[in-house]
């Protein structure tokens, strides 16, 4: 994992033209906007381990 600090209006550029900047930060939050072609998926982590968890648990059934 590489771990980078980043101010407010800093980017990280991301191979196949994904760019990802910090919008905002406020308390124990960071608001951060993607940019990327519309061909890249773009998930929230959360949400695709809840359905992982889901889809485990229907073929448990």
């Amino acid at each position: 994992m590489l771990i980078l600090t980043r101010r407010v209006n800093e980017t990280i550029v991301i191979a196949g033209g994904i760019t990802i900047t910090v919008l905002e930060i406020k308390g124990g939050q960071v608001r951060i906007g993607i940019d990327a072609p519309e061909t890249v998926p773009i998930h929230r982590g959360e949400l695709i381990e809840k359905a992982r968890k889901e889809a485990k648990n229907e073929d448990q059934s």
